[in-house]
């Protein structure tokens, strides 16, 4: 890195706390943009090196531009622009190129957030992925009244998470969903709806330079994103390790570098979904999204790996090749979601108690006290925390898993919802006997 490339400023969509830090590290300066949503949870941001700038709508040019022309930053000589969520990931493109710096193509970032046209593309390059039909208008799906599909997957053409995803089996099924998100007002209309693939969910998490593969970190999900989903069931991946599971880096590495290439990602950070048939070994193409991935994919990989995917994506986004030291971990490692349960959140374990468990590596609460959790969660990322669990193997990692749940669920505090004022003093009475009395004994005055 060249002292001229050191001292220009880099324009972050967001305020990641990982990619501040990275952006800290290879940038003179930082400006960050920051919308209200993150704004309100209450960003970590360092003192020094990072200047946010505010905007109402991050994802929208208008509203970024206007705010760095508010800023006094209109003619800033940025190095590059980064975005490290899919919300902001086609604007960062549109930016970059009106500012004339680095940062990745738009037509690029199109195919990583519109979900029919990143199938189009890998089924034009001969990849294995589902079939799928545009709903452009959830709300009405006569048209489709004639149609002849079998189990199928329901999912808005750009969202995450899993969010607002079903399954249907029969136009009748679809009719039903489309009832329901037109009363719920669902703020997403476009929808795909796509074969039903089979088989083991895999995850693949990794970096690219200019066409070349720096780093592969594939993992599995302990059940399929989807099932987790419909089921209320708490979302938790490992990783497979290169060595003692080479079988399947030799498997899905040749699907991942071909979808890349069919995507025209050349050089960024991305997460891969896939499907693997244990019975035939085909490896079908699921999503890609071009950013690292949610939960605690972080932290996992920089454990297991030693690479740090955040700052991999600021030096992509910046034209700068990442220079990997990898050093792979004998240990099972994975994470797991923590989903609590309905009710107010009155107390849990702190996270020093939790790190005191042998087996937890990291862990994070991801709500204060007193945050309502509602009777079902609608995207995978509603959950009360996430932890780095590592075991010397796979079935041990399993096991520590369902432990650790079970250890902090035990330790959980809930108020059960829609309680009468009866029920919930009852409740407060069971739990905290003492502080719960309502006064003394009775008062009786003295006579002299």
């Amino acid at each position: 890195m060249t002292s001229t490339e050191r001292e220009q400023p880099i324009l972050n969509m967001g305020v990641d706390r990982y990619a501040l830090r990275a952006c800290r590290k290879h940038a003179q300066q930082t400006v960050a943009v920051c919308g209200p949503e993150p704004w309100d949870f209450g960003p970590h941001i360092p003192e020094d090196g990072v200047r946010v700038v505010r905007a109402d709508d991050p994802g929208h040019p208008e509203s970024v531009l206007a705010a760095l022309h508010r800023a006094g930053l209109k003619d800033t000589r940025f190095a590059g622009v980064h975005s490290g969520d899919d919300w902001t990931l086609m604007n960062a493109g549109v930016i970059s190129r009106m500012l004339g710096c680095s940062g990745i193509d738009p037509d690029v970032a199109l195919y990583f957030r519109d979900k029919a046209l990143q199938k189009q593309k890998i089924r034009e390059a001969g990849i294995s992925t589902a079939s799928a039909i545009v709903i452009e208008d959830i709300h009405d799906v006569s048209s489709l009244r004639e149609t002849d599909f079998k189990r199928s997957v329901l999912k808005p053409i750009s969202f995450g998470g899993t969010g607002y995803t079903s399954t249907v089996t029969d136009f009748e099924g679809l009719s039903a969903v489309s009832r329901s998100m037109r009363a719920r007002n669902i703020p997403r209309r476009t929808f795909l709806l796509e074969e039903f693939v089979d088989g083991d969910e895999w995850v693949a998490d990794g970096v690219v330079f200019e066409g070349e593969l720096l780093f592969l970190a594939l993992g599995k999900y302990g059940e399929p994103c989807l099932n987790a989903l419909t089921e209320q069931r708490a979302l938790w991946v490992r990783r497979f390790d290169p060595t003692q599971e080479s079988w399947a880096y030799e498997t899905a590495q040749p699907v991942v570098e071909a979808s890349l290439s069919a995507l025209g990602l050349s050089s960024g950070v991305f997460h891969m979904e896939l499907f693997h048939n244990p019975a035939t070994g085909q490896v079908t193409f699921g999503e890609c999204a071009a950013r690292r991935g949610g939960g605690l994919t972080q932290e996992e990989v920089l454990f297991k790996f030693n690479v740090d995917l955040a700052e991999c994506g600021v030096l992509c986004a910046l034209g700068r090749r990442p220079e990997l030291d990898v050093k792979v971990r004998s240990e099972a490692a994975g994470h797991t979601h923590l989903l609590g349960r309905p009710g107010t959140l009155i107390s849990h374990p702190s996270v020093s108690e939790v790190m005191e468990l042998p087996y937890v590596e990291y862990a994070r609460f991801e709500h204060p006290f007193g945050t309502s959790f509602p009777e079902a969660i609608e995207f995978i990322g509603q959950s009360l925390g996430l932890m780095v669990v590592k075991a010397d193997s796979v079935d041990d990692l399993a096991a520590r898993v369902d432990d650790l749940r079970q250890w902090v669920d035990e330790r959980l505090v809930i108020a059960p919802p829609s309680m009468s004022f009866r029920e919930h003093r009852e409740w407060h009475e069971r739990l905290w006997p003492e502080q719960a009395k309502l006064g003394g004994s009775v008062y009786e005055p003295s006579h002299t």
